[in-house]
């Protein structure tokens, strides 16, 4: 399986500010060093070029929420923890009031679930025209459930388009868009497992141009 040297995007995929994860830079290296992979190696796992990954470590670009993904796998953790985010106990029980919402990409999540499982939980909102270009490709399964709007689902060559109240359960190898079928975006029950393979890939590119 062949990467890009860096993820491919359209204007205003990837461009959040950096202030809106302020802890995720430097834990970001921390847990590539604990993972004993260097800059290099790490970027190669994740489809990255080494200077993406760097402008990540040092807060000069923001990630996606699929890259996020992508680097708790290989560096063996959780987006909690890539977030900063300390679980002391996991406790089965995650209430409203606890749930931060995180921007990643355009996107906003909270965790839904407690941290270190195999199986991790989110809500998502998915505005109109956030990430609808990526296509991504990874190990594991996906389970989502539309809770507002209408989601456009691509699974292979064929679209989907889902309404409140539907839902959809698919490997993650099969190549997969997600985008938001409407102005007011889509609100989401996510649910995914990630196998934890150092060689595994996580494969991210649009189906249009690339920005400078």
């Amino acid at each position: 399986m062949s990467f890009p040297a860096e993820p491919l995007r359209t204007p205003g995929a990837d461009t959040g500010s950096v202030e809106d994860l302020p802890i995720l830079a430097p834990q970001l290296r921390v847990l590539r060093r604990r993972a004993s992979l260097t800059l290099e190696a790490a970027a190669r796992a994740a489809g990255l070029s080494p200077a993406h990954l760097s402008r990540l470590e040092t807060g000069q670009r923001q990630p996606s929420l699929p890259m996020l993904l992508g680097l708790a796998r290989i560096y063996g953790t959780t987006v909690s923890e890539l977030l900063g985010e300390t679980v002391a106990d996991r406790d089965a029980i995650v209430r409203a009031a606890d749930m931060e919402p995180t921007a990643a990409g355009g996107w906003s999540y909270w965790q839904a679930g407690a941290s270190g499982r195999g199986m991790q939980a989110l809500r998502v909102h998915v505005p109109h025209g956030a990430q609808g270009d990526i296509v991504r490709v990874h190990p594991g399964e996906e389970w989502l459930y539309v809770l507002t709007g209408r989601l456009r689902l691509s699974l292979g060559d064929t679209t989907h388009v889902l309404a409140a109240g539907d839902s959809a359960h698919f490997d993650s190898l099969t190549p997969h868009r997600l985008a938001a079928d409407g102005r007011d975006g889509t609100d989401l029950l996510f649910v995914h497992t990630l196998l934890q393979s150092p060689t595994a890939g996580l494969c991210i590119g649009p189906t249009t141009g690339v920005t400078p």
